[in-house]
């Protein structure tokens, strides 16, 4: 059960990987502008300042995936709802239900566990476990069908599979056009880290073909000035264009 679906926090196995990978980029990236082993392996350490970007990137893709699966979810408390069950019996049937699909260490998995052992061990209600989860999930799609269902169908005796439909049809329209916009910027994010990543590469290509050109870049005071300046823009460069393909749905 994750307190927190907006906070990721690395685990061990990927704090190695992630620190390995950067180190070796930013290594890589530090020696190629300025030659220097040395600056470069203590600049390497320097990959720590994108732990809190990646973890981000990861929250969203985690939030992402909960409300994939909060749509099957859906599905499968509205079949039965229709069939007579009560909210609470629906809970436990989904677990069930979606344990064909999912494995157990899915996100949706672990919350329909955490229900399932709530309400039979601690006697609690559905109203209290799915708003818990609404809070933790910061998914609106998720919070704006526990507020439809408390007010609606709790609190003034609505319509549960009517509501429960409506919302599958609401999310599952909006995933649609997520998937259509994700397509569009897709192709401008591919081109934009292509851009981003062709300094460097035509850099590499000088050293390689034409180091005699490029060799008061790495030796004179001016040009290392010219070189950190470069390095500063690329970087600021690359941070915008991600900035600006992202696109808030």
């Amino acid at each position: 059960m994750v307190k927190d679906y907006s906070v990721y926090k690395l685990s061990g196995r990927e704090k190695l990987l992630f620190y390995g990978a950067g180190y070796i980029c930013v290594s890589a990236t530090a020696y190629l502008f300025y030659h220097s082993l040395a600056l470069s392996l203590v600049l390497g350490f320097s990959a720590g300042i994108f732990k809190g970007y990646a973890e981000k990137r990861l929250a969203a893709k985690r939030i992402e995936k909960l409300e994939s699966q909060f749509k099957d979810m859906l599905y499968s408390l509205s079949a039965s709802v229709a069939a007579g069950r009560q909210m609470i019996e629906a809970l436990l049937e989904a677990e069930e239900n979606l344990s064909v699909i999912y494995g157990e260490e899915e996100p949706i998995m672990k919350e329909l566990k955490y229900m399932r052992i709530n309400i039979i061990e601690n006697k609690e209600s559905d109203k209290p476990l799915l708003t818990d989860f609404a809070f933790r999930s910061k998914s609106e799609d998720i919070n704006n069908f526990v507020q439809v269902y408390i007010l609606a169908c709790r609190n003034t005796g609505g319509d549960v599979e009517k509501v429960i439909g409506h919302t599958c049809e609401v999310i599952t329209d909006k995933m649609n056009i997520e998937r259509e916009i994700k397509v569009i910027t897709a192709q401008k994010k591919t081109e934009g880290r292509i851009i981003s990543a062709m300094p460097p590469a035509m850099l590499f290509m000088m050293n390689i073909f034409s180091y005699s050109y490029i060799s008061p870049l790495y030796e004179t005071a001016a040009g290392r000035i010219i070189m950190t300046g470069a390095l500063g823009a690329m970087v600021w460069a690359t941070v915008l264009m991600e900035r600006l393909s992202d696109v808030e749905i």
